[in-house]
């Protein structure tokens, strides 16, 4: 396990980085754009949360584990998915698309998210869409042949692997302090709460997913890939790196 030094550093120093030529021109067609759009506006606005229910839930939780610097790292993972947002809503503006302010989508995990103050289910959530994410993106690269797309979805996925370990590692500490009995049934929890969430994004996304090359066998191997690996991080001993 990482600290949350480690993890502000992470933060800020890829911070410093600029994947992204925006003197490119876009490149895509009209026929991708038919293809990817709806999903494309569809996640651009759910990047773009300020996250303030989250800091809420981070900031309760890091002060009862007397650990205040955590609620610093959770404010500079959503600054960088704020990132992701004003790119993609870069994109669409330049290729003379409009940016949508609902989604049914969204309005189901805001309203989620404005029930919920665990930082565990929380945690768990953000795992869930990252995973998702990292599938999406990645189809998304390869529906066009847009230069300026394909660099915009590289540095997302390049920022999203370590997003994916970063709540994995803090969820294994939440779980690491439950009984064995609650361990056991929260793990049948994660599994099916993991599978459900997947099937929604594929079913609100299935165009895109197959534009980029992907079918519903191959994306659900995929999830199930994740999930394996995710739930192994969660449930192993814990050995904290103090770098």
């Amino acid at each position: 396990m990482h600290t949350t030094d480690f993890w502000i550093r992470h933060f800020k120093e890829n911070a410093s980085h600029q994947r992204v030529n925006w003197a490119l021109t876009p490149t895509v067609t009209k026929d991708e754009i038919a293809e990817i759009l709806p999903s494309l506006q569809a996640w651009q606005l759910g990047e773009t949360s300020e996250g303030e229910h989250l800091i809420a839930a981070s900031t309760r939780y890091a002060f009862a584990l007397g650990d205040p610097d955590y609620v610093d790292a959770v404010r500079l993972f959503i600054k960088e998915e704020q990132k992701h947002g004003n790119n993609l809503g870069r994109y669409i503006d330049k290729i003379g698309e409009q940016r949508i302010q609902k989604n049914w989508g969204d309005t189901l995990f805001r309203k989620v998210r404005y029930l919920n103050t665990s930082m565990e289910i929380w945690t768990l959530a953000v795992i869930v869409v990252e995973s998702t994410a990292q599938i999406f993106y990645q189809a998304l690269k390869d529906a066009t042949h847009c230069r300026l797309l394909k660099q915009i979805c590289t540095d997302i996925l390049i920022d999203e692997a370590p997003h994916i370990t970063f709540q994995t590692e803090r969820l294994a500490i939440i779980f690491e302090h439950k009984s064995t009995f609650s361990k056991a049934w929260r793990k049948v929890v994660y599994r099916w709460f993991f599978y459900a969430v997947s099937a929604l994004v594929w079913f609100a996304h299935k165009r895109l997913f197959k534009a980029g090359g992907l079918t519903f066998e191959r994306y659900v191997y995929k999830m199930r890939y994740k999930y394996h690996k995710t739930i192994k991080v969660i449930t192993a001993p814990m050995v904290v790196e103090f770098a």
